[in-house]
């Protein structure tokens, strides 16, 4: 698959459109239901700060998809992105009220490598604190 953005028409510096993603206790219980993934620290407060976090906290690869869906939806085709991966830096921390807690997610070309493929850099923060570090994808263009 490719994406329909044009290789030739991207620059090193191109700001992909950023783009902010609500997270509510309700959407990590739908998480945990679709992944499998019911560690209590993601649904249950008490254990979560019995356990030494400061809440309930997001899946750490639920919130790798919903920053990744930056450079998808910039791409145009999910099939374009070739090799994505991340350091978990910080917690998304998700409280227990209707507006839970927001990922907001940046994205620049920081280079332009072989084979019509770029190197997107994003950056992921929840609070005000950076939650993903090395965050970076490489993704074939057309």
């Amino acid at each position: 698959m490719t994406a329909k953005i044009a290789y030739d028409t991207v620059e090193v510096g191109t700001e992909l459109p950023a783009q902010t993603f609500p997270v509510t206790r309700a959407t990590l219980v739908q998480y945990a239901g679709a992944s499998g993934d019911f560690n209590p620290i993601h649904w249950n407060e008490k254990f979560a700060k019995e356990v030494g976090l400061p809440d309930v906290i997001a899946h750490g690869m639920f919130t790798m998809a919903e920053v990744i869906r930056v450079v998808t939806d910039w791409a145009g085709d999910p099939g374009a992105v070739v090799e994505y991966g991340v350091r978990f830096t910080k917690p998304v921390v998700v409280p227990n009220d209707d507006q839970g807690a927001l990922i907001e997610v940046s994205g620049k070309v920081a280079a332009k490598l072989d084979d019509r493929t770029v190197r997107v850099d994003l950056t992921a923060t929840s609070a005000g604190q950076k939650v993903l570090g090395m965050s970076r994808a490489v993704v074939r263009l057309a």
